[in-house]
């Protein structure tokens, strides 16, 4: 056996030491990146942006800190900007479809239908499956149909036909507005993150990855209670809906009492923390509708349920579809939320 020499030693160890750097630097910019996606679904844009922004500097190229800087630009309602970061994603990577969706959402936000029509057309050929894309342009062309409608009756008052086409669709976005009565047809679906309201597809997970259900839940099998009756099921439904309607009248308070005392958090983060964040998200925006869709209860035992629902997030900037579903537990009287998680 033949002992090592000195210099190749030391390059041995300069090598070792060289990864041990490289390694920390790499853990580093990952901080980063999810300290921003953290501050953004907190409602902290300003320090959002310059996270994201030390993050784009060692990693310029990088699909997932780009999409989350137009996203925090959407917000701050830099729309420009926004603009020129999600066309730039569309150029370096153009098989992703969700860059297109909100660009479309920014056009139309301007008024400019036929580009929104344009980019949402490119995101479904790019990915046929992505339904949020399709709902756009079906807003898109209900709201070019409206004006095409509106300017024939500039022309001519007296075509009835038009100004019923008009009315329908009028009244079809109205009933998708809370207490306006205005149409909605402009507010399209971003692609977005957000606190506990998330939408799917690829761009969404290389920000918040999904949460995995906690271990408890995994030790309850979850079948049906031969005992459960409907006025249960009702009274389930009830405090899913009694949660909704507290978040979209913007009472923290109420949406906090929703919640039970062993609450499991999303992430895993201390309920404080989690109470501060959602505090931002709930008081913040002068108008919230919420709605839920399609619920589908599943019971346990008599004591503990799920619901899986679609969730309808509407707010002055932001509308947003998703699966979502909660996990209650009976307690006295009350129906709470135990655990509350994307998907189904």
């Amino acid at each position: 056996m033949t002992l090592m020499s000195a210099p190749r030693r030391i390059r041995q160890i300069a090598l070792l030491a060289a990864s041990l750097m490289i390694a920390a630097v790499t853990v580093a910019q990952t901080d980063e990146f999810a300290e921003a996606g953290k501050l953004f679904r907190g409602g902290q844009q300003a320090q959002a942006l310059e996270r994201v922004d030390n993050f784009l500097k060692a990693n310029p190229k990088d699909a997932r800190g780009r999409f989350l800087k137009g996203l925090i630009l959407t917000e701050q309602g830099k729309q420009a900007d926004a603009i020129r970061i999600f066309t730039g994603l569309t150029e370096d990577y153009p098989e992703l479809p969700e860059p297109y969706n909100n660009l479309a959402v920014l056009y139309a936000s301007q008024g400019q239908y036929d580009k929104a029509r344009g980019m949402l057309e490119i995101s479904i050929r790019t990915h046929p499956s992505y339904a949020t894309a399709y709902e756009n342009l079906g807003d898109v062309y209900a709201k070019m149909a409206s004006q095409a409608y509106d300017k024939a009756l500039q022309l001519d008052k007296s075509n009835t036909a038009a100004q019923t086409k008009l009315k329908m669709i009028n009244e079809l976005f109205s009933s998708g507005t809370r207490a306006t009565g205005k149409p909605a047809a402009s507010k399209l679906t971003s692609t977005i993150v957000a606190a506990a309201e998330p939408v799917t597809l690829d761009m969404q997970s290389v920000i918040t990855a999904p949460s995995a259900p906690p271990a408890a839940a995994k030790s309850t099998p979850a079948k049906p209670a031969e005992s459960v009756t409907s006025a249960t099921e009702s009274d389930v439904l009830r405090s899913v809906n009694h949660w909704a309607k507290a978040w979209s009248d913007n009472d923290v308070a109420g949406y906090f009492a929703c919640y039970a005392p062993d609450f499991q958090t999303p992430t895993g983060e201390p309920r404080a923390d989690w109470e501060a964040a959602r505090k931002v998200r709930i008081a913040k925006p002068k108008k919230i509708d919420v709605r839920v869709e399609s619920p589908k209860v599943k019971f346990a035992d008599n004591n503990r349920a799920a619901v899986t629902f679609r969730q309808s997030y509407r707010s002055a900037n932001l509308k947003v579809a998703s699966t979502k579903t909660l996990v209650l537990v009976k307690t006295g009287d009350r129906w709470l939320i135990q655990q509350e998680r994307v998907g189904s």
